[in-house]
């Protein structure tokens, strides 16, 4: 998939994660289904927290500044190939754990906008990236634009299916 193919998925997982707020109200956004299973909320501020600090990796990929060089670690490939994260509960790395924060439906929608308006400035120059210029992902290893792009398609398909699973748990 080309680049730009990639970043219109990307956009188009953005719709649908603004489209998904449509039906929500601000106390159901903030409901926790269950202990220790994040609400709506969280769910969205990870992801597009996340997200963005991707699409800062991508930039510093993309102007190589203090570049530099490696491979995802076997997993980053294995995940990167299939483009699905393992069967498993993962935890967030404890630095983007720290982010994750209750937000309200206007913070989640003003998020969304700055996620796209960045991924629109970053695009330009991300597709002139050189290949070998990485970014140090915390789980994955080293990965270049073109990676960290596919990063963020996974991982935003990714938890929107929570979002899916979360809406399953809650009374209608």
């Amino acid at each position: 998939m080309s680049k730009t193919s990639r970043i219109n998925s990307i956009l188009k997982e953005a719709d649908q994660y603004e489209q998904f707020l449509n039906g929500l109200t601000e106390e159901q956004f903030a409901q926790t289904p269950a202990p220790g299973v994040w609400s709506y909320s969280e769910v969205y501020s990870h992801i597009f927290q996340s997200n963005i600090l991707s699409l800062v990796a991508i930039e510093r990929c993309s102007h190589g500044t203090k570049p530099q060089t490696g491979k995802p670690t076997f997993a980053g490939r294995l995940i990167l190939f299939f483009g699905v994260f393992p069967p498993i509960n993962l935890k967030a790395p404890a630095q983007i754990a720290a982010l994750t924060a209750k937000w309200s439906l206007e913070e989640a929608r003003n998020s969304i906008a700055r996620f796209k308006d960045k991924l629109t400035q970053v695009a330009p120059d991300a597709r002139k990236a050189n290949p070998s210029h990485t970014a140090k992902h915390p789980r994955l290893g080293m990965l270049n634009a073109s990676q960290w792009f596919r990063f963020i398609e996974i991982h935003s398909r990714h938890h929107y299916k929570q979002l899916q699973r979360i809406q399953k748990m809650l009374p209608a």
